[in-house]
């Protein structure tokens, strides 16, 4: 068996490139929607919308 014919560690190989893919894919989310997860500039407030609502639907 030469080197050219041992495939054995392929497997493993390739998962360890789709787990790294994942985690690249995962970390470039958390960094593009990390104003979303941070309370403090978090725009989007369902409780403030919900209010706004409310008020103009009692007031119409």
């Amino acid at each position: 068996m030469g080197i050219i014919d041992d495939i054995s560690g392929q497997g493993a190989a390739e998962y360890i490139l789709l787990f790294g893919g994942v985690i690249v894919v995962a970390v470039a989310a958390l960094l593009i929607y990390s104003n979303y997860f941070n309370p403090g500039i978090n725009p989007y407030r369902a409780s403030s919308d919900i209010n706004h609502v409310r008020s103009s639907v009692n007031n119409s």
